[in-house]
């Protein structure tokens, strides 16, 4: 199987990453410069707020949204800046869990003003600010450091049990400073000592950097960028199964090659600049691939579908069978179907980097034996995922609720905004519904005295149908109430759209 790792990074307002296997799109990454990510970031930042009802706190991080920082994000040692440090407090000393249970209030923490070193673990969406951690960890190729918190540890996702045992033995044996804790990535896999202790030595002259910083620097400051998409894609995504990395910018292309040559020289040669004049992208036939990412149908190899919708907090995918009707017996249609929408719904989770609460509703199935299978199947397909998961099992209706990291925004998000007309419902008003909702506009308008003339600007559409289907009624208006409606088109395509002027018999503007 053949991997390759597309970067597009010609344009300066963004960058886009793809990473195509034998040339299926598997994993898909934007960052538009505009709205850099912040995910990674360390802040120094003030207390600005404290709610004792959710035993959470506001940090005013120079951000035009203020971070949000909950009990069970705050390390002991806050406490003991007030100096109010407690056998409570040390007895909660640990970790997050160990606090929560402890039951500690977020006032015996923190105080209004305070100064806080925090991290951002997940963007803002919508009206919410930027989640918060006190807990501080800096990743590198191998290991992710964890300054303050003396905890050493392997990636779950190594599941390999003899591996897990000797990545273990080689942590413990690193050098790791007093006060400090180190746990080896995925990337770490089959890595030696001097690999690890290389990663290490970087991790910790970063942490003297950012230390340094903190003490300098007046709330609210940056204490740390994290990379840019560039550098994080070769650092987290890049694996030793990648045959090669095409960048189609030179400063990009120069750039990779030395990230690598620091944290992988073996691996530098992989990077190759691509120079002809058809964008990159298009030679691989991905844009088209890439405007299938936001689609509400995703259309299933054997004729069935998935329909995947998506909220704020949740998303919804509906398995159908559709089209694919070949097994006689129902139930062999509703696993086969099923087996290949659990591959493609992992797949299309990574794609769109949706997160929150998923709930899947696959066909009906009878046979507990073909319940597990497809509970397998999906399980295996979650696995690639980079991103944190939950699953439980399926319900007796065959419904899957599961959790996903959600750390940013939506690719969704990203690429497109709301539509204005619709409100992001997906819908408008249909022009019956618009001429209607005039109609009784008309009639409320004209029964103020002082309204004597009423002006309508719609769509044309709209006044179409008014001029229509109800010219006779608004004539018999005119006549009755001896006032008088004017009718102006506009060549918009919204629907929706509509203004209405009230007018006196002196022409002056009507407030209703």
């Amino acid at each position: 199987m053949k991997k390759t790792m597309l970067i597009n990074a010609i344009e300066p307002e963004e960058s886009r990453i793809a990473l195509i296997e034998d040339d299926v799109l598997e994993e898909f990454y934007i960052e538009r410069h505009s709205r850099s990510q912040t995910v990674g970031n360390i802040y120094k930042g003030s207390v600005s707020n404290i709610e004792s009802s959710i035993q959470a706190a506001f940090v005013d991080l120079g951000l035009k949204k203020n971070g949000f920082l909950y009990v069970s994000d705050i390390m002991p040692k806050e406490k003991s800046e007030k100096g109010e440090k407690t056998a409570k407090s040390k007895k909660a000393e640990g970790s997050a869990a160990d606090k929560k249970k402890s039951g500690q209030k977020i006032k015996s923490l923190l105080r209004k003003g305070q100064n806080v070193i925090a991290q951002i673990t997940k963007e803002g969406i919508g009206e919410k600010g930027p989640s918060l951690t006190t807990y501080i960890s800096l990743p590198g190729r191998y290991l992710v450091l964890m300054p303050n918190a003396k905890r050493n540890g392997v990636s779950r996702k190594i599941t390999d049990e003899k591996e897990r045992k000797r990545l273990k033995k080689l942590v413990e044996g690193l050098d790791i400073p007093d006060n400090m804790g180190a746990i080896i990535r995925t990337a770490g896999l089959n890595q030696t000592k001097r690999e690890l202790n290389r990663d290490l030595k970087y991790l910790h002259n970063l942490w003297k950097v950012i230390s340094k910083k903190t003490k300098s620097e007046k709330s609210p400051a940056v204490i740390y960028l994290e990379s840019d998409l560039v550098i994080r894609a070769i650092r987290d995504i890049f694996s030793t199964d990648v045959d090669e990395i095409i960048v189609d910018s030179e400063d990009v292309y120069k750039r990779a090659k030395e990230f690598l040559r620091q944290v992988m020289p073996k691996y530098e040669k992989c990077v190759t600049l691509y120079k002809e004049p058809e964008p990159l992208f298009h030679k691989y036939n991905l844009e088209d691939k890439l405007k299938e990412i936001v689609v509400k149908e995703v259309i299933l190899a054997n004729g069935g579908s998935l329909v995947i919708e998506q909220t704020e907090a949740l998303v919804t995918i509906d398995v159908n069978s559709k089209k694919f009707k070949e097994e006689n017996d129902p139930e062999e249609t509703a696993v086969k179907t099923n087996l290949e929408a659990s591959c493609e719904i992992g797949r299309q989770l990574r794609l769109r980097d949706v997160g929150g609460e998923i709930v899947i509703d696959f066909i009906d199935m009878k046979e507990a034996k073909h319940i597990r299978l497809v509970e397998k199947k999906l399980a295996e397909t979650l696995k690639r995922d980079r991103a944190r998961i939950t699953v439980l099992k399926m319900s007796k209706f065959c419904i899957v609720e599961m959790t996903r990291q959600r750390m940013r925004s939506s690719i969704r998000d990203v690429i497109y905004s709301s539509c204005p007309h619709c409100g992001a419902t997906g819908f408008v008003k249909t022009v019956e519904s618009m001429g209607l909702d005039i109609i009784r506009s008309l009639k409320s308008g004209f029964n103020n005295k002082d309204v004597q003339a009423v002006e309508i600007s719609a769509n044309e559409e709209v006044v179409s149908f008014l001029q229509n289907k109800k010219r006779i009624e608004i004539a018999k208006l005119e006549y009755n109430l001896k006032k008088s409606v004017t009718l102006n088109k506009y060549n918009g395509v919204d629907v929706n759209k509509i203004k209405i002027k009230y007018f006196s018999s002196n022409g002056q503007p009507v407030k209703l």
